[in-house]
């Protein structure tokens, strides 16, 4: 698969995903260098990939997120980026994220090749939004074709609505 980064076309690695699929395991760490996998989230959960939560376009990205699922307790919402947790936790405390969980795939870049978002020419991942039900299957997905634009917020937030009726 392949999308744009400021206009030039980039490859994306590991295994692309489609809706429908099982969503993949995977092992990143939290602020606090703990493994965290898919086996410990739960229910209707959201992942979102960016390519460094402190840039303009991220920083929007999270903080539209964190601001729209007060209106949705029962959704879970993981913000996956190759940042070292040190500077995740100090973004989230600047910005005072607190329905957003922000995760690093730093170490292992576990995340990034079991959902096809690595970007290995630049060691980032690109933007896309994964929405997965709590039977663990994937019922939205957006790989953004330009990483430095934004994932269509309507549509994600439509989907979980729809999953609450």
């Amino acid at each position: 698969m392949e999308v744009k980064f400021k206009g030039n076309p980039i490859r994306l690695n590991g295994i692309p995903l489609k809706k429908g699929d099982i969503f993949p395991d995977f092992k990143v760490k939290n602020t606090q260098l703990e493994d965290v996998t898919f086996k410990d989230t739960d229910g209707m959960r959201i992942f979102l990939t960016v390519p460094s939560i402190d840039t303009p376009v991220c920083d929007l990205e999270v903080a539209r997120f964190n601001k729209e699922l007060i209106h949705y307790p029962y959704v879970s919402c993981y913000t996956i980026s190759m940042d070292l947790p040190f500077a995740q936790e100090r973004w989230c405390g600047a910005k005072r994220v607190e329905n957003v969980t922000v995760l690093s795939d730093y170490k292992e870049h576990s995340f990034a090749l079991a959902t096809g978002t690595y970007l290995q020419e630049l060691g980032l991942l690109t933007r896309a939004v994964f929405v997965v039900d709590p039977q663990d299957k994937i019922i939205y997905l957006e790989y953004v074709s330009e990483v430095t634009e934004h994932p269509d917020y309507d549509a994600v937030l439509e989907e979980i609505k729809k999953q609450n009726n």
